[in-house]
């Protein structure tokens, strides 16, 4: 191995043919922080002015610009996510995505991730790594999330306070202090948001407060720490048929009534159905540089929740603490003349959780049905090797040895199994390799080809469904998956293009279904086989010369007029699938649409107006796994203005309005699948309008 200084003889190939060179993304990806045309795997950032393009009510129309990438919101706030396919298993919540806040794990020791006690003010940059990313990542098939918030530039020093106001009662009220230097940074971010809500019984109520602070304690050490405070509620209108939908979307579920007369299932109104938690979060890191070629950076955090949610027929009130921590040490050097970046570490997450559920007698606690204490421990183990070759060729491998313990123990006294028992599951651990070749063909573009295994064993609210039973035969799932991908820029530029397609096949796919009083219960399928295409283009069609190529406004958007799409072709298709008498191999993979596409224009002249008009298009899905029932295909248009500009040299101001749906299409994000009673569809809100403004200023 040649001293570090070598390095400073491998640069990545100059590059004459640019008249202007602009800014090239930077990303976390597996840990390596290269250039994105430098990353061989499927990757998309999300950055602040992606997330500005739309209402910051909400992250799902922002988030569904990505290629491959679904956020759905079946009620207020409620979310789930689905990366190539992986909402299948998630009914509520997010699961099968491994998500991580300022490289705190972010997704629970149980594998649900908390995404609504995020706010998009305070979110300024999100990276989505699709398909299994074990090596660096540890268990999952459904990729990981990495998210940071937004901080002030070096030598800046700004208060920001605004205001949104909108259809169906919005109401949003934000206040910000921040400041940076060279050595430091330190943010805050305060965030109130409330809602009636487009149906009956859809009421929220969200605060959040942020805290980030990072300080360089010498040329060796940076320190950071973050706090995350949220007070999250939200009422739960309940899934419709499909006449209830076409009668009326607005109304909540009602309750269900058969031919003697009998009621037997409540509505959500008068059970008074919804969603209440409190959550703190902090964590702190420290990065220590040994020496130019070797690092180490240290995470530590514990977090706290407590939750109440009337169901329709249940109320649990949990209570739960985590704490865990993530190393990695990377290491660089030149090996024959090539320079080699190793990286290796662990990660280790703990909670334990007292979850209680009763009787809920409209909104109010009655007999108590069980009381669970949880114990949950998981952890891996990784290793991963980055070569450059000759003839601009970069070789990845790594791996990771992943495992999961959860102990339950029912305390006796409840209804159901009133003697209580003890439960221990321990999944056997797996090793998940990954095999990567990228080969740049010129300066701007690249291709690459990829091999990952991926293992998701299921979640704490799989193997403990809300009927009170335990589903201790329910197996992790386990996949491997293919790629090839194709990025970089042309036409001297004015063109961004990333092309990739896969071959996922997922053994012992986890599927859920409802029973008549709205339980989710969940089971092994067999096989599936997940083929697609994803594709995301970005040109300019008209922007200034060079000599005033410059920022303007607040937000420092480039002033010129630039098209942007992404698609997706998914080919989801049930391999091996029997339930019972029926066979549903072949079948299209529930809740997963064959065709998606969102596309838009950001529009900025130098005076500081700004237009982003967006449209998005999903097709049909299947609803249940037999796919005799289809959630209708629709499109979706939408746009912001507004005005930004820095008056008096200290002063910012943005002022803008904006429409969603601006075609009052009826349709539903975040179906119920294979519900009891043919109660599929949450539908979303109609025709609605927004407008505000912030003012800040700047030091």
């Amino acid at each position: 191995m040649l001293p570090l200084a070598t390095l400073a003889q491998t640069p990545d190939s100059a590059d004459t043919t640019r008249v202007v060179r602009l800014p090239e993304a930077t990303v976390v990806g597996y840990g390596t922080n290269l250039p994105l045309r430098r990353t061989a795997g499927g990757v998309s950032v999300l950055d602040a002015a992606g997330i500005e393009r739309f209402n910051q009510a909400s992250l799902a129309a922002a988030v569904n610009t990505l290629p491959g990438v679904r956020l759905e919101e079946r009620a207020t706030a409620s979310y789930r996510i689905s990366v190539r396919g992986s909402t299948l298993r998630s009914p509520f919540g997010v699961r099968n995505v491994k998500v991580y806040y300022h490289d705190i794990p972010f997704t629970e020791a149980s594998g649900s991730t908390p995404f609504n006690l995020l706010d998009p003010a305070t979110i300024g940059r999100i990276e989505v790594i699709k398909g299994p990313a074990a090596s660096v990542y540890g268990a999952g098939t459904g990729g990981a999330i990495l998210l940071s918030n937004r901080q002030a530039l070096p030598g800046e020093a700004r208060a920001q306070v605004g205001f949104t106001a909108g259809s169906f009662g919005l109401r949003r009220y934000s206040a910000l202090a921040e400041t940076a230097t060279a050595s430091s940074a330190l943010r805050a971010q305060y965030v109130h948001q409330s809602l009636d809500g487009y149906r009956q019984n859809s009421a929220a109520l969200r605060d959040v407060l942020t805290l980030d602070g990072e300080v360089r304690a010498s040329d060796k050490q940076t320190l950071a720490a973050h706090v995350l405070y949220t007070d999250l509620s939200y009422q739960l209108p309940g899934g419709l048929t499909r006449a209830q939908f076409d009668q009326d979307p607005r109304q909540a579920r009602p309750r269900t009534v058969n031919s003697a007369g009998v009621v037997t299932s409540p509505g959500t109104v008068e059970q008074q159905a919804a969603y209440a938690s409190r959550t703190a979060l902090v964590g702190f890191s420290h990065e220590y540089r040994f020496n130019p070629a070797f690092t180490n950076k240290t995470t530590l955090y514990a977090t706290g929740t407590v939750i109440r949610t009337p169901y329709l027929v249940d109320y649990e009130r949990n209570t739960a603490v985590g704490w865990g921590g993530r190393t990695v040490f990377t290491y660089r050097a030149v090996v024959g003349g090539r320079l080699l970046r190793l990286s290796g570490g662990g990660e280790w997450q703990s909670s334990q959780e007292n979850a209680r559920n009763y009787e809920n007698r409209r909104g109010s606690t009655g007999a108590l049905r069980y009381d669970d204490d949880i114990r949950t421990s998981t952890g891996f183990g990784f290793a991963q090797a980055e070569l450059e070759l000759p003839a601009g060729l970069l070789a990845t491998v790594g791996a990771s040895y992943n495992r999961l313990t959860y102990d339950i123990t029912r305390v006796a006294g409840g209804t159901i199994n009133p003697a209580g028992y003890e439960v221990e599951r321990r999944f056997r651990p797996e090793v998940s390799p990954r095999v990567a070749l990228l080969k740049e063909i010129t300066p701007l573009i690249s291709a690459y080809a990829s091999v990952s295994s991926g293992f998701s064993p299921p979640t704490e609210e799989e193997i403990r469904p809300s009927d009170g039973s335990l589903n201790t035969g329910l197996q992790a799932e386990r996949g491997t998956s293919y790629e090839v991908g194709l990025r970089g820029k042309a036409l001297r530029e004015w063109l961004q293009f990333d092309v990739a397609a896969f071959d996922f096949g997922l053994r012992q796919t986890i599927v859920t279904r409802t029973n008549e009083l709205g339980a989710q219960l969940f089971a092994n399928s067999g096989t599936t086989r997940q083929r697609g295409v994803e594709v995301a283009l970005s040109g300019w069609l008209w922007r200034p010369s060079a000599p005033t190529l410059a920022p303007v406004g607040v937000g420092g958007a480039t002033p010129g007029l630039r098209a942007w799409t992404s698609y997706a072709y998914n080919h989801f298709r049930f391999q091996d699938y029997q339930q019972n008498a029926d066979n549903f191999s072949g079948n299209r993979l529930t809740g997963t649409a064959p065709h998606t596409l969102s596309a838009g224009l950001d529009a900025t002249i130098p005076l500081g107006f700004y237009l982003n008009p967006t449209l998005s298009h999903q097709a049909r899905l299947p609803l249940n796994d037999a796919n005799t029932v289809y959630a209708p295909g629709y499109w979706t248009f939408a746009a912001r203005a507004g005005w930004r500009q820095m008056l008096f040299a200290h002063l910012e101001a943005d002022v803008f309005a904006g429409v969603e749906n601006a075609t009052n299409r009826r349709y539903s994000l975040g179906n119920d699948l294979n519900a009891f009673g043919g109660r599929y569809y949450q539908p979303a809100p109609g025709r609605n309008f927004y407008g505000g403004t912030t003012l800040g200023w700047r030091w």
